[in-house]
């Protein structure tokens, strides 16, 4: 996949998931999502958590070295402030000349630095989901996302299915569209 292409994947998953932390209302951020025993502010804050990661990550640090660094709640008083600066800096850390091509020291081994732009990319289109969820919005993805993340996921379900991240697939019709595929193969109900 060229390098545009994989930041405008990106782009539009983290635009996605931030149009509906925008929407998060006061009230709603103790409210329950699919992802069982998070909140709508556990969600989001393990969504920046992650954004939080990336420059570090593309600058060479190791988990070890991060360490505990961005644990705990990092939402602070302004929630969507924090997200936003977050995802900000993790755009242009990924968007930085040769980043793609850089090889990253994740949790589970090394990775090019491309597979895991794509895999944060994947991570905000589900969690997209659930947010909308989360918080009564509109739930239904865009086509191209659904799709992107069926395709990057589906080959990973045996894997997805045992590392313990994700509820158990649920069983959707085989003709079922790729958003209804996409979150049956996370463990989510359609």
């Amino acid at each position: 996949m060229a390098a545009n292409e994989t930041l405008a994947l990106h782009a539009a998953a983290l635009d996605l998931f931030e149009g509906h932390v925008h929407r998060v209302r006061p009230d709603q951020w103790s409210r329950p999502t699919p992802c069982t025993d998070w909140s709508v502010r556990d969600l989001v804050n393990h969504m920046t958590v992650e954004q939080l990661w990336v420059p570090p990550i593309l600058a060479g640090d190791t988990i070890e070295e991060l360490g505990d660094r961005f644990d705990g709640d990092q939402l602070g008083d302004d929630p969507v402030a924090v997200w936003d600066d977050a995802a900000a800096e993790a755009r242009a850390a990924f968007a930085e000349p040769v980043a793609l091509a850089r090889t990253v020291h994740l949790s589970y081994g090394d990775s090019p630095a491309e597979a895991y732009c794509l895999e944060m990319a994947v991570d905000a289109v589900v969690h997209s989901w659930d947010l909308a969820r989360g918080i009564g919005a509109d739930d239904v993805l865009p086509a191209e996302l659904a799709e992107f993340a069926l395709e990057r996921v589906e080959p990973q379900a045996p894997m997805l299915a045992s590392s313990g991240l994700f509820a158990d697939p649920v069983p959707v019709p085989a003709d079922a569209d790729a958003q209804t595929r996409l979150l049956g193969l996370t463990g989510r109900r359609p």
